[in-house]
């Protein structure tokens, strides 16, 4: 077995590779001494906090509205004990491993700053559950942006609650003790470190930003594939002319679509058979290129977040000059806003590609045989997986609507402005699933179209992609189960990098 990636959390910016290394490859995840010296620093200044007397919110005050009660001795530990349980209220389906594992990533990420004040054994119990397989069952529902998932993680270090391990669900209580790990001890302020922040949406949106990425590269080469097979004019797509609108991504798109049809005997073939292409084959580096600027911006705002001190409230200086601050950075509005964004541009991506296939079954307008079937009829041929595109866009269309705007009251007036972060990123993967199934549909049907005009030369990335699918897709000679073959090309789509595209 080869060995496993070691990401070092140090003092350089961490970026969401690391964290979807992390979540979805196995990588290890370790601090730095630097980082650990930086915890147990804050963490002697919540000593000397507890030791003085002196009120600060959530180390020895109640929370939320009860922020004015002030605690002491004994009651601290119980404190951070009783806001875990207390917290641990979601509901709903559980997230997937990669999706709470992203989410402990971020979260220790946050702490690695020192500007926590959690004890180094909180940390390294966060480690553990990572680096030895060990997944708290997270319930998907009921975060404002921050405190339910990250309680649900936060009780599996007490040994409450239940875990994914070694493929299974069983008690946290037993995975620990299967791996020599013990139960937590918490001591002052470690419960509010550890469901307040940002990581719960950070986490999600680095995955999401992990999808998107990918997603954009596939879907030039799916485009380029329609914009072929419904023999395009490729004038559209010269250099010169996509340069005099110099929006980055476009000039990107531009790139990878040249490329992609070099040397096509249809494209080249083509020319002048129409005036113009309709807006869905000729706008491409437009729409996909504007897509891609957004996720450029989102991956700006979700990267500085994830590098980000994000408790409240945040311990600052050393044990002999100190000060504790309450203010307002767990509110992830910025991780909101992108997740938000990144909704609607990867739904724009999905909702051209359906207009680009659509365009692909009509032979109102193909110039192919009706449905991309050889004996329409008696066969249906690929009439019906429009309908479910088309479906899937519907969907979009209503998760693209923003959740930062859903502004609710919570802790008797205290927190009166939330982000809804978190349902942004969740609804985001939700979009970025759908979009993944929306191009795998465009997929099949272009390399089917492709099936009607060989013969010719077709480009060299499109002639790839179309072999590329032949390898786990037939051709489609009459008409058979073929929900197998969308899940097939979605499954080919996740799993295959295209590292010659920008």
């Amino acid at each position: 077995m080869p060995q496993a990636t070691t990401i070092i959390i140090a003092d350089a910016p961490l970026r969401w590779q690391d964290v979807a290394a992390v979540a979805r490859h196995g990588a290890v995840l370790e601090l730095s001494s630097h980082a650990w010296a930086r915890i147990d620093n804050a963490q002697a200044v919540v000593q000397c906090i507890v030791a003085s007397g002196e009120r600060a919110y959530g180390v020895n005050t109640g929370l939320g509205a009860l922020c004015n009660v002030s605690l002491e001795g004994a009651q601290l530990s119980q404190l951070s004990r009783n806001t875990l349980l207390s917290h641990a209220c979601g509901v709903g389906p559980v997230l997937s491993d990669e999706q709470t594992r992203a989410i402990i990533c971020a979260a220790i990420i946050n702490y690695s700053h020192g500007k926590s004040g959690l004890h180094r054994q909180v940390v390294r119990a966060l480690l553990a559950l990572l680096n030895h397989g060990i997944t708290p069952q997270v319930p998907s529902q009921g975060s404002v942006g921050y405190l339910t998932h990250m309680a649900h993680i936060g009780v599996a270090l007490l040994g409450v609650g239940n875990v994914s391990y070694r493929g299974q669900v069983v008690t946290a209580q037993e995975a620990l003790a299967a791996e020599g790990l013990q139960p937590v001890v918490l001591g002052a302020k470690d419960g509010l470190c550890l469901v307040n922040g940002t990581p719960c949406m950070t986490g999600l949106s680095c995955l999401a930003l992990a999808d998107a990425h990918h997603l954009l590269q596939w879907a030039d080469v799916i485009g380029a594939m329609s914009f072929e097979a419904q023999r395009g004019q490729i004038d559209a797509f010269d250099a010169e002319i996509i340069a005099l609108k110099p929006h980055p991504g476009m000039q990107q798109v531009g790139n990878n679509l040249r490329a992609l049809l070099d040397g096509s005997e249809v494209i080249a073939g083509s020319k002048g058979i129409r005036t113009q292409d309709a807006l869905s084959i000729r706008s491409i580096p437009q729409i996909h290129g504007a897509a891609r600027d957004q996720v450029a911006h989102a991956t700006r705002q979700i990267e500085t977040e994830l590098n980000s001190a994000t408790d409240n409230p945040l311990v600052l200086g050393t044990p002999d000059n100190y000060r504790v601050v309450s203010q307002a950075n767990p509110h992830g509005q910025s991780v909101a806003l992108a997740a938000d964004m990144l909704a609607i541009a990867m739904a724009e991506i999905g909702s051209v590609a359906e207009r680009r296939l659509d365009r692909l079954i009509n032979p109102h307008v193909s110039g192919l045989p009706a449905f991309l079937v050889s004996n329409p009829g008696v066969n249906s041929g690929m009439m019906i997986v429009q309908y479910v595109a088309a479906s899937l866009c519907g969907q979009n269309r209503q998760l693209a609507q923003p959740a930062v705007l859903d502004n609710f009251v919570t802790s008797g007036l205290q927190e009166d402005h939330l982000s809804m972060g978190t349902n942004a990123a969740l609804k985001l993967h939700q979009v970025l699933l759908n979009v993944t199934q929306i191009l795998a549909i465009e997929y099949l049907l272009a390399a089917q179209a492709f099936e009607f005009l060989k013969g010719q030369r077709f480009g060299a990335g499109t002639d790839r992609a179309w072999r590329l699918l032949r390898e786990v897709v037939p051709a489609y000679e009459q008409d058979r189960w073929l929900a197998p073959d969308i899940a097939a090309a979605a499954t080919l789509l996740k799993d295959t990098a295209l590292p010659n595209l920008h």
